[in-house]
Formats: C-alpha cells, sequence, structure tokens
C-alpha cells in the first residue's frame, strides 16, 4: 500500500479488501479443495500479506461463503493429528466466480483507460512546460 493510500480512501479507512479475498478463495478453491491454513498461504500468491488478515478473517469469510452456498465443507482424518476441515466449490461458487471474474475485467479496462487518460494529461503538461521553457 502507499504511503498516503489508507487517507485516500474513505476517509481514513483502507479499501475493503474482503470482497477480493472471496474471489481469491473461490479461485483457489476452483483449482483444488484445501483446509483454512494452506489457502492462508495461498492467498500471497494474490498479494495478501498477514497484516492484511488474520486466520479469523479467512474463516469468517469461509464460513459466509459456506453460507451463501459458495463453498461446502467437510472433516477430513488428518492421520495422525487431529481432522481438519476441508473446503471444496459448489457449482453456485463456480458461477459466482465466473460473474465476478467478468466484473473484474469490466473495472480493470475502466481503471486502464483512466490511468492512460491521466498519464496523457501527465504527459502533455509536461510537454507544454517544456515548450515555454519552464
Amino acid at each position: 500500500m502507499m504511503k498516503n493510500e489508507e487517507s485516500l480512501f474513505c476517509k481514513g479507512k483502507a479499501p475493503n479488501i474482503k470482497r477480493f479475498m472471496e474471489i481469491s478463495l473461490l479461485l483457489l478453491l476452483a483449482q483444488e479443495e484445501s483446509h483454512g491454513y494452506t489457502l492462508a498461504e495461498r492467498l500471497t500468491d494474490f498479494g495478501f500479506s498477514s497484516e492484511e488478515f488474520n486466520i479469523g478473517t479467512l474463516y469468517r469469510t469461509l464460513r459466509k461463503m459456506e453460507k451463501d452456498n459458495y463453498v461446502i465443507s467437510k472433516w477430513q482424518e488428518g492421520g495422525q493429528g487431529p481432522k481438519k476441515r476441508v473446503y471444496q466449490i459448489t457449482e453456485s461458487g463456480k458461477n459466482a466466480l465466473a460473474q465476478l471474474i467478468e466484473m473484474l475485467k469490466s473495472r480493470k479496462k475502466r481503471i486502464e483507460k483512466l490511468i492512460d487518460s491521466y498519464e496523457y494529461e501527465s504527459l502533455k503538461d509536461k510537454s507544454d512546460n517544456i515548450m515555454k521553457g519552464k
């Protein structure tokens, strides 16, 4: 996160990352069923750090996704260790993931257009300043 980014969003509140976490979890579970600690480790692939979430947040998100019928869970024998809850994506979760990815693609295009416009204006301003001898 940029140094001043927190102050730029929602008057000092960091942007809500929970929805992005849900999408990331759905994608990870579409790749393979998994238990919570493995999911937590794999979230780093999407830029999450331990400062952005804790394991409690992860499990609350998984329970919410289970309530929404995006994932199901079952207890799995852990060999010598305790049983572990294993999560699996549902058909409803796969459909939601597809819709969410389309939404992200649309937002990405809009963000890229905004950034391109900003950079064009910045270059234009620099060019104008050079032409004026500033």
